[in-house]
């Protein structure tokens, strides 16, 4: 970081509290924050290209100690900073980051008292902002009663946003878990189900002049998570956990040692949704909370669970899974819940030993549970508890098990987030991966604790057997979540499925049926980013799905090193490019009922280049052909209803 010259600050000399203004720009000018004073009352606004993005939007929090929303002043501190870094990680959807940005630190007092600081970083694209709450009164420690925190969008902007379920409700009271439907081009005004506001991260449509998407990251054991709650006027606040959440144990507000920062909010900006698929500011503003024991690196697996359910959890099938592994060139296999009482413990050190010799690692199911639901499946009672958690990991190093998937958390509470980190620390110290399900938002996750790999935190893949419903709808929800919750972490939705129907042996007329293309699900393992993927195949599939499909899925990255967004809306399509090394694969799925035809740019690649394209006819037959790219980079492509495309360079 460096100092740079004070021009990009405008601070209006002589200002009393009844009007202060202080604007940091972006590093290309176009992003402007201003913060402002006005009777009293602390605010930013953000403008993106000249347009406005937010109004004048509220800052400050009630704390036992204060309330620090009104009688506030403004004064400067410190210099603007440069800030300029690169940064590696693998588990990410850049595996190389350039993150350049504006920092400015601006204090607020209150009766002549410094209150608390607020950080802005402002980046061409990005912005992220937190609090640095100062010692009051000699107090040293503080809880946070309220964030006046808000977000006011313009007149006219649209939602995109998932509301936040009840708690204490769902299957075995285990919501909320961020697995509500999304809600599309709505209108804002609204407070989600029952007034329970909106999960993160949270996209609007501001008009003509482009999109933003709300987030926040760096939330770890000091501090809560947070949803966003509807107000009038198109204002939408910070709200804290339901008190009932996690069966009403642990506080909703967060509890802090002064001085103590909250996680940064964060908000991407842009004229088209490119921005907001490409962005990684929620892993540039955060750093590594410890060192990785061992190279966390991303793999493939499968996983009997979505198609042979709990049942399916025996030795045997187990077996034939890591076969089929093996047989894919797959790393893992996922051994889902009750293994302890179908399997146990003996005979999962013999699948561990047995997969070794294949090269196929092991994953193995744990219930988080505790006292906060009533989820019945096991193990239980070990994750919940230090001493049990540490024996049980030295047990899963002892015999080689290469990571964990934790289930069923339920809640927001900072309770809850000293849960998820006391797991993932633990685990780190014996070499295990850590993927979580019915769980919260990852918040900058992979960068801080180098063992996290994934989370489930989206309506995801079981759905799709548990209810037709879902199978209808799966092009649907699958154009959404490149757009919003794919954006801001791995998401582990275990898809691209190939079975025509939800069962062990895909028998016709048992269980729901996809209707969705063979070339849908190659396209969804591309789309769908997380550095650990079990996909949900069968063995079956070696021999009853196309050769081409097989032949693809055993060689699509887990990991990439670029993505460009080509084209889509929420709801509607999505054509996305990732990029391995030298290859890039561009997939593109379609939801809506009219063929999407279509040419796109293809710069990244040269002229001539030879490509191979998967591709859908109308009634959803996949076929392969190879192609080369035309003179002018420009490629025709057609996606039916449910259907989907691939495209991959030849790397010859």
């Amino acid at each position: 970081m460096r100092k740079i010259k004070s021009f990009f600050i405008v601070l209006l000399a002589g200002c009393t509290l009844s009007a202060q203004e202080l604007s940091i720009a972006s590093p290309d000018g176009n992003t402007i924050v201003t913060l402002t004073v006005n009777d009293g009352r602390p605010g930013y606004s953000v403008r993106h290209h000249s347009a406005v993005f937010l109004r004048s939007s509220p800052l400050g929090m009630q704390t036992n100690l204060g309330d620090f929303t009104q009688a506030m002043a403004m004064e400067t501190t410190g210099e603007l900073l440069n800030i300029d870094e690169t940064y590696e990680l693998s588990s990410i959807k850049k595996s190389k980051v350039h993150y350049r940005a504006h920092e400015r630190t601006v204090r607020f007092t209150q009766g002549g008292r410094p209150a608390f600081d607020v950080q802005f970083r402002v980046s061409n694209n990005d912005i992220a902002f937190r609090y640095q709450l100062l010692p009051w009164n000699n107090n040293l420690a503080c809880r946070v009663l309220s964030e006046a925190t808000g977000f006011s969008l313009p007149e006219g902007t649209s939602t995109f946003l998932s509301p936040q379920s009840k708690a204490m409700v769902g299957f075995a009271r285990t919501m909320p878990s961020y697995e509500m439907p999304y809600r599309l081009d709505d209108a804002m005004g609204k407070n989600g189900s029952e007034n329970n506001g909106y999960t993160f991260p949270a996209l609007f449509k501001v008009g003509k002049a482009g999109w933003v998407l709300v987030s926040e990251t760096g939330v770890d054991s000091r501090y809560c998570g947070s949803r966003l709650m509807g107000q009038s006027g198109g204002l939408y606040t910070i709200g804290y956990p339901m008190p009932d959440e996690n069966n009403g144990n642990g506080t909703a507000e967060p509890g802090l040692a002064l001085p103590g920062y909250t996680p940064w909010r964060t908000l991407t900006l842009g004229a088209t949704l490119q921005p907001i698929v490409e962005t990684t500011i929620v892993f540039d503003v955060v750093k590594p909370l410890y060192g990785a024991s061992r190279d966390y690196a991303g793999t493939k697996g499968s996983w009997s669970w979505i198609m042979k359910m709990d049942g399916g959890t025996r030795y045997d099938v187990q077996k034939e899974y890591i076969d089929f592994s093996a047989a894919m060139g797959y790393e893992t296999v996922l051994v889902d819940a009750l293994w302890d009482t179908q399997i146990g413990k003996e005979k999962i050190a013999e699948l561990a030993r047995y997969g070794a010799g294949k090269g196929v690692g092991l994953y193995l199911w744990y219930n988080s549970n505790g006292y906060w639901n009533d989820a019945p499946q096991g193990p239980r009672g070990i994750m919940d508890n230090t001493i049990a958690r540490r024996a049980e990991m030295a047990w899963m190093r002892s015999i080689g098990v290469k990571g964990i998937k934790v289930d069923f958390f339920g809640g927001d509470k900072q309770a809850t987030m000293q849960l998820y980190e006391d797991i993932l620390v633990d685990a780190n110290e014996y070499g295990i991966a850590v993927v979580f399900h019915g769980c919260t938002l990852p918040r900058g996750w992979e960068r801080m604790y180098p063992n996290f790999v994934s989370a489930e935190a989206v309506l995801a893949s079981e759905n799709l057997h548990f209810n037709q419903h879902h199978c209808d709808r799966e092009a649907w929800n699958a154009t959404i979540h490149p757009f919003i919750r794919n954006t801001v972490g791995s998401m582990d939705f275990g898809g691209s499925a190939l079975n025509k129907f939800y069962n062990a042996h895909n028998t016709p007329g048992r269980g729901s049926k996809r209707i969705t293309s063979e070339v849908f699900a190659l396209a969804t393992a591309v789309l769908f980013q997380s550095s650990v993927q079990h996909f949900a195949l069968a063995p079956g599939n070696l021999t009853d799905a196309p050769s081409w499909a097989i032949d693809f899925m055993k060689q699509v990255p887990a990991t990439w090193d670029d993505v460009q967004l080509i084209d889509g809306y929420p709801g509607k399509y999505v054509i996305l490019a990732r990029r391995k090394g030298d290859t890039w694969y561009i997939a593109g799925i379609n939801a809506q009922q009219e063929t999407l035809k279509t040419t796109i740019s293809l710069p990244m690649l040269s002229a001539g280049t030879p490509l191979t394209m998967y591709h859908d006819d109308a009634q959803l037959n996949g076929a392969v052909k190879t192609t080369r790219l035309p003179k002018k980079q420009h490629i025709q492509i057609e996606i039916p209803q449910n259907g989907g495309v691939v495209l991959v360079n030849d790397r010859r």
